[in-house]
């Protein structure tokens, strides 16, 4: 794995439609199979998407249950239906690192990402109760479009990680 990139951006408040689920990360498909249908509903309501896809991590329990959102980025959303809902990803300060290969190499930037937070003395807006990490705000966004580009192996995934303060 080569070394990462990571920066630090002030990022504002952004308009998100999503669907919520709580899965374990050796069955994720469960909520991230829900991203086409999400996309879906969203064009056929006339919703105009602001950017890529995503996963936001509300809590993180790797032995159990994770709570975790399939969303979209939005200019306006419709009235939310069903389980689809609306929300806003909270503005500030993130970390934020660009990975470039296949999803299942993400533990390994994450934990090169954690490890170089520590060193520049940044901390994590999340608190951890029981060993069940509970995040602020912490997404995973799929800037290539499978459609287009098949193939895992060459997909563009950004790490956002609010930071505390």
């Amino acid at each position: 794995m080569s070394e990462i990139r990571p920066a630090v951006v002030e990022r504002g408040e952004q308009l998100y439609a999503f669907v919520r689920g709580s899965v374990r990360m050796d069955a994720f498909g469960v909520i991230g199979d829900r991203l086409p249908e999400l996309i879906g509903w969203l064009t056929g309501h006339g919703a105009e998407l602001a950017g890529a896809p995503f996963f936001r991590f509300n809590t993180i329990d790797m032995e159990g249950e994770s709570v975790v959102e399939a969303g979209v980025p939005v200019v306006s959303a419709p009235e939310p239906e069903g389980d689809i809902g609306v929300a806003v990803l909270p503005a500030g300060r993130y970390a934020t690192v660009t990975h470039v290969g296949h999803p299942d190499q993400l533990f390994g930037v994450i934990t090169e990402l954690r490890h170089w937070a520590e060193r520049e003395g940044l901390e994590w807006d999340m608190t951890e109760v029981g060993g069940v990490e509970h995040w602020a705000c912490r997404i995973e966004s799929y800037r290539t479009d499978p459609r287009v580009e098949p193939d895992p192996s060459k997909w563009e995934i950004e790490l956002a990680f609010r930071l505390a303060g």
